[in-house]
């Protein structure tokens, strides 16, 4: 277990606010202790970071990239501890789960690795023909990552790895239930040697140290990922900074009256029980034909009987852990409890499962009946429900679609790929699938909220973070001429 320090200017230190307990979702039961930093240690990380950057920043993209080979490679080389204890810490299941994340962690590294060795510049024309014009990408500066505790090791990873290939510094706050795993990868990426400053790492509560740290006068660049409500308070602390943020979703997965309904029913299980629905890409409202909503209802509910296993994460067999805390656990009650009063129908599932060491275990629950106007349609539940609510036409689907505040993901069912097409053009969301899961996603394409929705500004995903975190710098020079 990892010893309960920051990471600062190179070294491993107690935070200033001394300890917190990490406590196991799956088990209640406190497994370690972990460090709590508080405002000076922030100004110590941004200040060791900013003495760092211009070193860093000299480096090629080439040196900077082999150093980001050698972090994909360490966590290849801790695998199994990293799972185990991200199974430990956020409560995925190991098996299904938590080593998928850890191998998508690596890609990070390796991806921007590699997108940094093809990041280019240009060369425009000048009015002149007596001046030549360069245009080339350089770092922010100082970036400041707060990352959420959904997936604990990669949404830090797909900001601050591509901020460091890039040649910026990075202070990175975790999400404060998971800090224990983020703990023991901060370890491994501080156990290939980056220069003091250029890596540092600051376990704290939201409010006090990431809020210090994206209002810091020293930070350049911020990403984060998170609630929408919080992303509110970091674009406002940030103003003026260049913000990548992240936010919430209420993905709508929209199945037409000629969709494959064995397909859709599928993936109506990876859009609902990923990550026990954790997830801002979850499809949140279920926007079915009125035709063949009882039918697609009704194969939904069987897949989730026989498919999904919720229970030990620990298990083999478990294909779905508990919920990470008790805010979360308390929403998933509060949304199926408000629609089943006014007026959805239980399928299955419907509450907090008994029999288990924590009252963090959600039932896999489908819910008929739900109206566009329930708690549980208009806002992120972030839990395992499937609420089904019936519409008559593709139009009605896109209207519902868009009459949500959330632009971050879509998914529709159709046969004919046109119709699919034409919805996917007019849905306000930044990014849809035809015929796929909302957690359909590649983590090398761009990923982000729609502009004018409540999800997000800016792009992750490969070189697209990549550009989030630089910015082009134009040299004019006088054109060469030949002499001799």
């Amino acid at each position: 277990m990892p010893d309960p320090l920051l990471y600062v200017a190179g070294q491993w230190r107690p935070g200033r606010a001394g300890t917190a307990a990490a406590v196991s979702p799956s088990t209640g039961e406190t497994f370690a202790e972990v460090a709590v930093a508080d405002r000076t240690d922030v100004d110590d990380a941004v200040t060791a970071a900013g003495a760092a950057s211009a070193a860093w920043a000299g480096l090629s993209a080439f040196e900077r990239a082999e150093w980001c080979e050698g972090v994909a490679a360490a966590i290849t080389g801790r695998r199994a501890d990293l799972a185990a204890l991200l199974t430990l810490d956020q409560g995925k299941p190991l098996a299904s789960e938590a080593y998928d994340e850890v191998d998508e962690l690596v890609g990070y590294f390796r991806m921007a690795a590699a997108d940094v060795r093809r990041m280019a510049g240009a060369a425009p024309a000048s009015t002149s023909a007596e001046r030549r014009v360069l245009v080339h990408r350089v770092p922010l500066g100082v970036v400041g990552v707060v990352s959420p505790w959904n997936w604990p090791y990669t949404m830090g990873a797909e900001l601050f790895a591509p901020a460091l290939a890039a040649g910026n510094p990075v202070v990175w706050v975790p999400a404060p239930s998971t800090t224990a795993c983020c703990t023991l990868l901060a370890e491994v990426i501080a156990g290939q040697d980056p220069p003091p400053g250029v890596f540092n790492f600051l376990p704290g509560p939201g409010p006090v140290v990431g809020q210090a740290l994206v209002g810091h006068p020293g930070v350049h660049g911020v990403g984060f990922i998170g609630s929408v409500a919080t992303g509110a308070s970091v674009a406002a602390r940030a103003a003026g900074k260049t913000t990548l943020l992240e936010l919430g979703g209420n993905g709508p997965m929209v199945v037409l009256e000629d969709a494959d309904l064995d397909l859709a029913a599928q993936a109506a299980l990876e859009a609902a029980y990923l990550c026990a629905g954790k997830s801002c890409t979850a499809g949140e409202r279920f926007l079915v034909h009125a035709a063949i909503a009882g039918e697609f209802t009704e194969r939904v509910v069987a897949a989730t009987k026989a498919q999904v296993r919720l229970g030990d994460p620990f298990d083999p067999a478990t294909t779905m852990g508990p919920l990470n805390n008790e805010a979360t656990a308390a929403k998933f009650a509060r949304h199926v409890a408000s629609a089943v009063a006014d007026g959805a129908v239980v399928c299955t599932g419907g509450r907090l499962a008994d029999g288990f060491p924590t009252s963090l275990f959600a039932e896999p629950t489908i819910l008929a009946g739900v109206t566009p106007g329930m708690e549980i349609a208009r806002e992120e539940t972030f839990g395992p429900v499937v609420p089904v609510i019936e519409v008559n036409s593709a139009a009605q689907a896109l209207e519902l679609t868009n009459g949500s505040p959330f632009g971050l993901t879509a998914a529709v069912f159709t046969a004919d790929l046109e119709r699919g097409l034409a919805f996917a053009e007019r849905a306000r969301a930044g990014w849809v699938n035809i015929n796929a899961s909302t957690n359909l996603w590649e983590s090398h394409l761009p990923f982000g909220g729609r502009s004018g929705s409540v999800s997000g500004r800016g792009r992750v995903g490969g070189a697209f973070a990549l550009e989030s975190f630089t910015e082009p710098k134009t040299i004019v020079y006088p054109a060469p001429s030949l002499r001799g």
